[in-house]
């Protein structure tokens, strides 16, 4: 979404639809730095994390990747494009949105929610899985880029947590 602001920002600039002045440059520099954010915090997730991973074996896999995306899609594309960001008080708003929209979908874990994730391939499934040699059958939300399969064969995992891991790919 943030990129789509964006690229209405510059379209607008460059046709002289709006004025170039302090407040459109901040409003553009801010759109970046969360950009900017999102990707660093991907790559954190996915590259750099050291969180242990772990092996599991995936005994069912649901993906679950559109349940809502088209309903937070269609939301946002529509709200970044009537948006008139250069005035202080839609950018006032537009603030308040993306906080109270963050604090629901932090609270409620719908972290597969993400246009980005899936641009890049991700898709977010409901797995059930077993971890240690008790053979208890878990239950996980986790990202893996393309079609997963369910299978034997034993899978590694950064478990950060049950909404919010990703799968890696088989060697």
């Amino acid at each position: 979404m943030y990129f789509l602001i964006q690229v209405k920002f510059l379209a607008d600039l460059a046709f002289d639809n709006i004025d170039a002045n302090l407040f459109t440059w901040s409003v553009l520099g801010f759109l970046m730095l969360l950009i900017i954010l999102g990707i660093i915090g991907l790559l954190w997730n996915i590259k750099w994390c050291k969180d242990d991973t772990d092996t599991i074996i995936i005994k069912s896999s649901k993906n679950i990747t559109d349940q809502h995306f088209l309903g937070y899609l269609s939301i946002f594309i529509l709200f970044a494009l009537s948006f008139d960001l250069t005035k202080v008080s839609m950018f006032c708003v537009f603030l308040l949105i993306i906080i109270s929209v963050g604090i629901v979908y932090i609270n409620n874990k719908l972290f597969y929610i993400n246009p980005l994730l899936n641009i890049l391939g991700f898709n977010f499934y409901e797995i059930s899985y077993i971890k240690d040699e008790k053979q208890q059958t878990r239950t996980a939300k986790m990202f893996y880029r393309g079609s997963l399969q369910t299978d034997s064969e034993p899978r590694r995992v950064k478990l950060k947590n049950d909404n919010f891991s990703f799968i890696e790919k088989k060697k």
